[in-house]
């Protein structure tokens, strides 16, 4: 295989249009751009997330993870190709039970932070809401695989059991919400 990126700068943005894999050019806010940002974004959060834990399990579940990602924008940019399965959700699934199982149940909802690893993992929680919200807009412009939406909502459930897991991990309590402390004195 040859080298894919040869030349890092192309020129060919400059106007305000990027390529898509099958060659065919779109303007960068068009909504499909968005959308790969902002699982490219998701993805870059997953990587500094990795760096910070130390838990082995959690580090080859989001390495894991990026790679699908990389599929996943691969499907947005190729028209007709479908790289999300059943399977990946399930693969998610299976993670969110192995986490939750060792985990407190939940009597109330918590503050995002902790320790730096559970903040982490709750920034990449709200990145990939957003990029959820972009792939459901997009959703209404074309039609994209069920299989793609489901996987990036059940990611988010991931990412908020994986964030407990690092409170757990780094000896954290975490931090429930508490309504007297929303009253104005």
């Amino acid at each position: 295989m040859g080298y894919r990126l040869s030349k890092i700068y192309t020129k060919t943005g400059d106007k305000g249009e990027t390529g898509m894999a099958d060659g065919t050019r779109v303007a960068k806010d068009h909504s499909k751009v968005a959308a790969i940002g902002d699982v490219d974004e998701l993805n870059s959060q997953l990587g500094l997330l990795q760096t910070e834990s130390a838990d082995p399990q959690l580090q080859d579940q989001l390495n894991r993870i990026q790679h699908i990602l990389f599929d996943l924008g691969a499907e947005l940019t190729l028209p007709a190709y479908q790289a999300i399965e059943a399977g990946h959700v399930k693969l998610l699934e299976q993670y969110i039970d192995q986490i939750n199982q060792n985990l407190p149940p939940l009597d109330e909802f918590i503050l995002p932070g902790g320790s730096r690893a559970a903040a982490l993992a709750h920034i990449a929680r709200a990145v990939c809401r957003r990029a959820e919200r972009s792939l459901v807009s997009l959703n209404r412009q074309e039609s994209l695989n069920k299989e793609l939406l489901a996987f990036i909502n059940r990611l988010s459930d991931l990412l908020f059991v994986m964030a407990r897991q690092a409170c757990k991990n780094d000896g954290i309590t975490e931090i429930y919400w508490q309504k007297a402390r929303t009253q104005a004195e």
